[in-house]
C-alpha cells in the first residue's frame, strides 16, 4: 500500500523536499521555515481554503536531511495526517499567549545544530504569515541560531515545475479556455459588466475550477481604463472592448489569461491594436528560448509591438505562474533572472491605443528547451465581436 498523500503522490513531494534540501546546502542553510499557504502546500499537499481565516500560523520546517515537520493548530491535524509527512506536532489555537512559537522554537531547536542558519524566504514576493511580535519572540528563543534569507532557495526550486504540476495548469487553463467560450452567451449589449463577472465566475465553477481567486477585466469605448478595477453597473454598449481576466484554481494551481470581445462592429483602432498583440506574442513564442533573461522577454516584447506600430504598455509584460497567480520572476526591465526550462509563464502584452485608453493580451506557456508551449489556447487572431 502507497503512502498517504494528497493531489500528487508522495514521491512528488520528496523530490520538492530533495531539491530544496540540495539549495539549502548551497546557501548554507541548516532548516527553512515555511509559513505561506504556497509554500506550505508545495511541501505537502495540504490543500485547504482555511487561509483565509488570518487567526492561526501554520509552520513546516524543512531540516537539512529527513522528512519536513509540520507545526501546526490542531484543527488541520486530521487533514495533514492524509498528507505524506508523518511528523505533525500541534497545538491548541489560537493561544493569546503562545501560539505556536514554543512548540515551533523546540521543534527547531530539536532538529539543527546550535549555531544554524534557518532560511526563511524574506525577499520580492514573499512575506511572514505569523506575528512579527512572535518571531520576535522565536528569534530570542533560538539563540545563537540566527535566521537567514532563505528567499533563493525556495524560489530556484519552485520557478521549475514537474510534468505533474504542468499538467495541473494545463487542466486550470482548459477550464478558462472552456468558460471563455461561452462568454457570448452572457456579455450582450446593455447587460452591466458586474453581471458578466458574475456570470464568468459560474461559468469558470460549471466547466470545473474547484474555486475562483481573481477575476478583472475592464469594458469602455475603444478600450478600457485599467485591468484590475472591480466590476460597476454600467451596461456594455455597442463600441465597448470587454476584457475578462481570471485566476481559476484547480487542485491548487491557477491559471492566469485574459481574452477581449468587442461589443457590436469593432473600432478600427482597437483591431489594429488587437493584431500587434497577437503579432507580438507570436514572435515571442517564436523567439524566447531557456537561458534568456526576464529583460530579454520585456524586449522582445517591447521591439516586437513597436516593429507593429504601437505604443507599449508601462508595467511587466508577463510573469511567473503556478501555485499562486502571479510568480518570479517579471518581465521588466529590471528583472535578471534567468529563465529556465520548465518555468511557466505568462506572455502579457499591453498597447496605448490613445492616453487612458488601453488593449492588454495574455497567454499562458511552459518554457521548453527548444521554446514556449502554450498551455491556453491560442486566442484568436482577430478580435472577436459579440453582436445582439
Amino acid at each position: 500500500m502507497g503512502e498517504a498523500s494528497l493531489i500528487f503522490p508522495a514521491g512528488e513531494y520528496r523530490r520538492r523536499t530533495a531539491a530544496l534540501q540540495s539549495e539549502m546546502a548551497r546557501h548554507g542553510l541548516d532548516a527553512l521555515l515555511l509559513t505561506t499557504p504556497p509554500d506550505v502546500f508545495y511541501v505537502t499537499g495540504f490543500l485547504t481554503r482555511f487561509w483565509e481565516s488570518p487567526a492561526r500560523p501554520w509552520f513546516i520546517v524543512v531540516p537539512a536531511k529527513g522528512d519536513p515537520v509540520a507545526v501546526i493548530p490542531a484543527i488541520g491535524a486530521e487533514l495533514m495526517g492524509r498528507c505524506w509527512i508523518d511528523d505533525i506536532r500541534t497545538w491548541d489555537a489560537p493561544d493569546p499567549h503562545d501560539d505556536g512559537v514554543s512548540l515551533l522554537a523546540d521543534t527547531v531547536a530539536s532538529i539543527t545544530p546550535q549555531r544554524a542558519r534557518i532560511g526563511l524566504p524574506m525577499g520580492l514576493e514573499t512575506h511572514l504569515r505569523m506575528p512579527v511580535a512572535d518571531f520576535a519572540r522565536l528569534q530570542a528563543r533560538l539563540q545563537p541560531r540566527e535566521f537567514a534569507d532563505g528567499t533563493a532557495a525556495i524560489h530556484r526550486v519552485r520557478e521549475i515545475k514537474s510534468e505533474a504540476e504542468v499538467e495541473k495548469i494545463r487542466a486550470a487553463c482548459a477550464i478558462a479556455d472552456a468558460a471563455y467560450e461561452r462568454v457570448p452567451e452572457f456579455a450582450r449589449p446593455g447587460v452591466p459588466l458586474a453581471r458578466v463577472f458574475r456570470e464568468f465566475q459560474v461559468a469558470l465553477l460549471q466547466e470545473g475550477a474547484d474555486w475562483v481567486s481573481y477575476v478583472a477585466g475592464g469594458a469602455g469605448p475603444g478600450g478600457y481604463g485599467d485591468v484590475i478595477s472591480p466590476a460597476d453597473d454600467r451596461p456594455l454598449t455597442p463600441g465597448d472592448i470587454l476584457m475578462l481576466d481570471t485566476g481559476a484554481v484547480r487542485d491548487g494551481y491557477f491559471c492566469d489569461f485574459d481574452r477581449n470581445y468587442a461589443i457590436g462592429r469593432a473600432p478600427d483602432d482597437a483591431r489594429r491594436a488587437h493584431a500587434a498583440l497577437y503579432a507580438t506574442t507570436e514572435v515571442a513564442l517564436d523567439r524566447l528560448r531557456p537561458g534568456m533573461l526576464a529583460c530579454d522577454a520585456h524586449r522582445i516584447l517591447t521591439d516586437a509591438l513597436r516593429a507593429e506600430g504601437a505604443t507599449p504598455g508601462g508595467g511587466r509584460l508577463g510573469h511567473g505562474l503556478g501555485l499562486t497567480l502571479t510568480e518570479w520572476p517579471s518581465f521588466t526591465p529590471k528583472d535578471t533572472t534567468v529563465l529556465r526550462e520548465g518555468m511557466v509563464l505568462t506572455l502579457e502584452p499591453g498597447v496605448e491605443i490613445v492616453p487612458g485608453r488601453i488593449l492588454v493580451h495574455e497567454e499562458n506557456i511552459v518554457l521548453r528547451a527548444n521554446g514556449p508551449e502554450l498551455l491556453s489556447r491560442r486566442a484568436p487572431s482577430e478580435l472577436p465581436e459579440i453582436h445582439e
